[in-house]
């Protein structure tokens, strides 16, 4: 992880690292800068659907952008990801996360659904219908009804490996490092439901084709943006 860190470090050292020569028969361009991300995120030559890391190509440039200033400015906290970051500015996070928004990388296999039937039914209603009753939303009113996000910063539930969703789900659940130093509405919702709706959640979502690209932000209600306001962070991001 070290090396890894240190590479990357190097790599995408932002403008600065425009300004050297580049080795001999290495184009310094972004897409060169930004290569070795994809040791951990993976491309088209290494989709596999049991990686830790999550897609990041054709996510929405909003979103990207929003995650690489927080992990950055420590609101989100990972290791790697703040030492990687901590130098760069927002224009340059802004040119890398629409350089990884534009790419369209082939997505993997479903997972086999390993779900009961009664599960299954239980998680098309959470997911199409939320819970009224213990205020929690649809997840497609929020991530859009073929759950590939609402551009430009609410990302796809699709196309994730099952072990990043539960990781995700057990951040916000339960305050773990990957997730935000403070409070956001996926935390409030996700402390609402029951670990066996999370663990089901994290099976049904990487069982799902993905098809379609993400939807547009008018979908989204006014009360819906703002209970997630958080997420909508337009400073510095151009619309």
């Amino acid at each position: 992880m070290k090396f890894i860190v240190f590479i990357l470090s190097v790599i995408l050292s932002g403008p600065a690292m425009a300004q050297q020569p580049a080795p001999s028969g290495i184009p310094d361009t972004l897409e060169q800068r930004v290569k070795p991300c994809t040791i951990c995120h993976g491309d088209e030559d290494r989709a596999g659907r049991d990686a830790y890391y999550p897609r990041i190509a054709g996510k929405p440039a909003g979103y990207l952008f929003n995650q690489l200033r927080n992990f950055r400015d420590g609101k989100r906290y990972y290791q790697a990801m703040a030492i990687l970051l901590e130098n760069l500015s927002d224009e340059y996070l802004l040119e890398i996360a629409q350089y990884f928004a534009s790419l369209k990388y082939p997505y993997p296999e479903p997972a086999v659904n390993t779900l009961s039937s009664a599960e299954i039914q239980s998680m098309e209603t959470l997911i199409h219908s939320g819970d009224p009753g213990r205020d929690i939303p649809a997840c497609s009113a929020c991530h859009g009804k073929a759950l590939m996000g609402v551009k430009p910063y609410i990302p796809s539930l699709l196309g994730l490996p099952h072990a990043y969703v539960a990781a995700q789900f057990g951040g916000w659940r339960n305050g773990g490092i990957m997730r935000g130093q403070t409070p956001d509405c996926m935390s409030e919702i996700a402390k609402k439901l029951s670990q066996e709706e999370v663990n089901a959640l994290a099976m049904w979502l990487p069982a799902q084709p993905v098809t379609g690209e993400s939807a547009e932000m008018e979908v989204l209600s006014p009360e819906l943006v703002q209970r997630c306001q958080t997420i909508f962070s337009r400073e510095g991001f151009p619309q």
